[in-house]
């Protein structure tokens, strides 16, 4: 890994080979980052989520899709743990960056945008979600060159900048 960025802004608009997507355990769309996917990128993604996983995706777990009309060319849709339903174990949190990079050097992406994963409706402490996005993009051997963490909001997009200060 030779790059990670904090970007403020909407993940559909990034112009990466990979966009990661929150996914849930159906791989049918939903709300939040997953949700604003599957609206900006159009139907050819969850018709490729129902041809690619028949029976949905674990929990750590990672696999691709095409992107539709995303400016990217490919979606990783990742299911990050649920904290608010009892999914605690980091170890699964990690395994969604780690999954999503080996999906992305399977299809020779070079840049990859990273939603937080389970910081949202999944209740992940913020402050521990953004330490294990950091820690495990950087700690993961990969071919992808430039990796950036997108935060819709401000805080976040502060949280996360500054945590990645405070690494290097």
């Amino acid at each position: 890994m030779s790059d990670l960025l904090a970007v403020l802004g909407d993940i559909t608009a990034q112009r990466v080979d990979v966009i990661v997507n929150a996914a849930n355990n159906a791989m049918r769309g939903g709300g939040g980052v997953d949700g604003a996917i599957h609206r900006a990128g159009g139907p050819a993604i969850l018709q490729d989520c129902i041809a690619r996983f028949p029976n949905g995706l674990a929990t750590g777990d990672a696999g691709w899709t095409t992107a539709g009309d995303l400016p990217a060319q490919w979606v990783v849709h990742t299911v990050g743990p649920n904290w608010n339903a009892g999914q605690r174990e980091r170890s699964l949190l990690q395994s969604c960056y780690r999954r999503a990079l080996e999906v992305a050097d399977e299809l020779g992406a070079r840049s990859i945008a990273f939603p937080l994963i389970s910081a949202g409706v999944y209740g992940w402490p913020r402050e521990d979600a953004i330490a294990v996005a950091i820690d495990t993009i950087l700690g993961t051997q990969t071919r992808v060159a430039d990796a950036r963490i997108v935060a819709f909001d401000e805080t976040a997009h502060r949280q996360v900048q500054q945590a990645l200060m405070a690494r290097r």
